[in-house]
């Protein structure tokens, strides 16, 4: 089962914090408030980002690393625990596997080599080694700093190593714990929204798993996995896949390379789109479906970062025209042939905590009286787990042995250069949510119009003051923006968001460099250069920022900015 193994309890209680490429408290603020808890508390807080975020404020220390070097930093800080025999021996001795290949893979190293590649300080690296290893307990955090890259899932596995060589989990306050990008990404994942599994996490090729929901559908379920996101594009790409249905998503601006995800989806023979909004993407759809929001109106439930299933209640009814998503999907199976009734989320409901044992215990009646359960939660005695891989304290471990993954280094797909020669990241900020849809229909007081953050080196050396009007170029395409200059870059590294696509569209820029496990493109390394825009294409932002959307927040300096033409070659 996919998900993290602590509690928000356990971030507030334990020793040691680390956000790895996680800017939380800008990009999950909710969440930030726990972790400030836990160092109010007296835990020591640990930020791992090529930025100095506002995370870092309140951090004993900071690792600075290049952008798409999680993996060397991980392995010299395994390295680092294992040459000062820091390990938990007895742990590692009885609960995991492959640890004799993963020593040997390591080995290699050492600080110097480590801070040669990821560019902290071997100091820095020994520091944070010994402290995680010495802590009674501690945790780990990531979110997309880690996953949005081409080796999305060795960069999770390379964290794994460090908690199983160290006994950092299946215990009260030592854990994994992965914070998702969007508003119930766990429980959509629970659900069976992934290209192998039916609800509960359960293999759609295994067979016996598949008979016991084609029993209560009625209905055959296709034996082999499905493609994800990253794998439907390249479906299309090859003319397999020539009809999508798009719930709740917005590839067209989401996705990296985006004149090429652009051209794809307007070569569908049909796209349908249903959401809360007319997004991007649903401008080019064949069909649009109005659906409710979620959050408020609508019944069912939403699982959290900590596994935590609560309930979401209707406060007030859609809009006319607008319909619940079960309602859409059931009068669309319907008319295509197969009446599944008018099912309430109840019932709904009840049909998963037949089919996933490990939903199998959480009733409404007992979400509604305790505020929440934790999967797993197998019968209405079971109170839901705090954490999880407690069996592997257990003597003898109770099921397989945790294994330990080899995991190498391998840089970015994109590769500076002299003609791209700077490090493009993107990520949130505070106020905005992924590509503003939602958050653009409202003003923020917080909230100011994009710009290119680049550090004060690369500015002085550039010739860029705050505020001026810059050309960003990367291999695929350029785009204009404001620069802003930020202390808390390195030299090197510029950042965006995807905030504001009507006046940078920042993935333009992106590459589609993606993840073969895990499908997720590398949204957090492209190799770009910068210059100055010239007065013709400063005409041209003010031209195409006059009927921008959303417009700059009043007495806003930046001037608005605008897409330029792909990139060749």
């Amino acid at each position: 089962m996919g998900g993290g193994t602590t509690s928000y309890q356990e971030v507030e209680e334990t020793d040691l914090l680390v956000l790895w490429g996680s800017n939380a408290r800008e990009t999950h603020p909710i969440f930030f408030h726990h972790v400030l808890k836990g160092v109010h508390n007296g835990a020591r807080l640990y930020t791992v980002d090529p930025r100095r975020t506002t995370s870092a404020d309140w951090a004993v220390g900071h690792l600075a690393l290049n952008v798409g070097t999680d993996i060397a930093l991980a392995n010299a800080v395994a390295r680092e625990i294992l040459a000062a025999g820091l390990e938990n021996r007895s742990f590692v001795g009885h609960a995991t596997s492959g640890f004799a290949a993963f020593r040997d893979s390591v080995e290699p190293w050492t600080l110097e080599r480590g801070a040669a590649v990821t560019g902290v300080p071997a100091g820095a690296i020994r520091d944070f080694a010994h402290a995680y290893a010495r802590a009674d307990r501690a945790v780990i955090c990531w979110t997309l700093g880690i996953t949005e890259h081409h080796n999305a899932v060795d960069n999770v596995l390379a964290l794994i190593n460090l908690a199983l060589l160290t006994g950092h989990v299946g215990r009260y306050g030592s854990g994994l714990s992965p914070l998702r990008g969007q508003n119930n990404v766990q429980g959509g994942g629970d659900m069976g929204a992934l290209p192998d599994r039916l609800p509960g996490f359960q293999h759609v090729e295994n067979a016996e798993l598949r008979a016991r929901f084609e029993r209560v559908w009625g209905a055959r379920i296709p034996p082999e996995r499905g493609w994800h996101l990253s794998g439907m594009f390249e479906a299309m790409e090859r003319g397999e896949l020539t009809a999508l249905y798009v719930i709740g998503e917005n590839p067209a601006t989401s996705e990296a390379d985006q004149h090429h995800t652009r051209r794809l989806l307007a070569g569908l023979e049909i796209l349908v789109v249903q959401d809360v909004l007319l997004t991007q993407t649903a401008e080019l759809a064949d069909v649009v479906l109005p659906a409710a929001a979620g959050w408020c109106e609508t019944e069912g439930t939403v699982t959290s970062s900590e596994r935590r299933v609560q309930r979401v209640r209707r406060a007030l009814p859609p809009p006319p025209g607008v319909r619940d998503d079960v309602e859409i999907l059931c009068d669309l199976a319907r008319r295509m042939g197969r009446d599944l009734g008018s099912p309430g989320a109840e019932e709904l409901w009840n049909e998963v905590r037949a089919l996933s044992p490990a939903h199998g215990g959480m009733s409404y009646a007992r979400l509604e009286a305790a505020d929440g359960l934790q999967w797993p939660c197998y019968d209405e005695a079971h109170p839901g787990e705090l954490y999880l891989h407690g069996r592997l304290w257990e003597r003898p471990v109770v099921g397989p042995l945790a294994p330990f993954s080899c995991v190498e280094y391998e840089p970015p797909v994109d590769e500076l250069s002299p003609e791209f020669p700077l490090r493009l990241t993107t990520g949130r900020r505070l106020d905005s949510y992924n590509t503003g849809v939602q958050t653009g229909l409202f003003a923020s007081p917080l909230r100011r119009p994009e710009t290119l953050d680049i550090s004060p080196g690369d500015a002085r050396r550039l010739g860029f003051a705050d505020g001026d009007t810059v050309r960003v170029v990367s291999r695929r395409g350029a785009v204009l923006a404001p620069a802003r200059i930020d202390p808390g870059l390195p030299a090197g590294l510029v950042f965006l968001t995807l905030h504001f696509p009507d006046q940078v569209a920042t993935n333009e820029l992106t590459v589609e460099a993606v993840d073969p496990k895990s499908g997720t493109s590398e949204f957090k390394a492209a190799a770009v250069r910068v210059e100055k825009a010239t007065p013709a294409m400063r005409r041209r932002v003010a031209a195409a920022g006059a009927d921008a959307e959303p417009q700059p927040e009043p007495g806003a300096a930046s001037e608005p900015a605008a897409v330029l033409e792909p990139v060749s070659g």
